[in-house]
């Protein structure tokens, strides 16, 4: 029941703006100390673009996002930049991805960067990209600033991505 709740929740939400910022106006705000900003100066067509997505997107045979803890689910998914794009699923009923699913770059916009590598208007585009689930809340929030969110910076860094592209859901 608690998934049908959730699919419901968001295609009214989705419906009817209104109620959506009511609830958002329930949750307490989260501050950062410092600005998390690093000036980018490389020109974008010498730089590896990497894509992170919170939008719950995972590969098919991956392990989906947990949506029966309230407070969401922290951890992350490896996305291949060469994955075949009908190898992508969503796992989160917390917005309606009626349009993603039917094309994925609605919210991981995997095609339009290898098009603008192909156009050279950027040097490259990671090889690995990570999913997300953006519905993190409560006891997680921890873990996603502190394990999760870090180990996918180093990851990107490891690969020699310059920036990234995130995209919600």
């Amino acid at each position: 029941m608690g998934k049908l709740k959730n699919i419901i929740l968001a295609r009214l939400l989705t419906r009817f703006p209104r109620l959506f910022d009511r609830s958002v106006e329930k949750v307490a705000p989260f501050h950062v100390e410092g600005v998390p900003w690093t000036p980018f100066t490389k020109p974008l067509t010498a730089a590896r673009i990497g894509l992170v997505t919170t939008a719950g997107v995972h590969l098919v045979g991956q392990k989906p996002f947990n949506m029966i803890d309230r407070d969401g689910d922290p951890s992350f998914r490896e996305l291949p930049s060469d994955t075949p794009l009908g190898n992508y699923t969503i796992t989160h009923d917390y917005y309606d991805h009626a349009d993603a699913d039917r094309d994925i770059n609605v919210v991981f916009p995997i095609e339009r960067l290898a098009e603008l590598e192909a156009a050279g208007a950027i040097g490259g585009l990671g090889a690995v990209n990570y999913g997300f689930m953006g519905h993190i809340d409560g006891r997680h929030i921890e873990t996603l600033i502190k394990e999760t969110g870090p180990e996918v910076a180093r990851r990107l860094v490891g690969q020699g991505v310059d920036a990234v592209v995130l995209t919600p859901g």
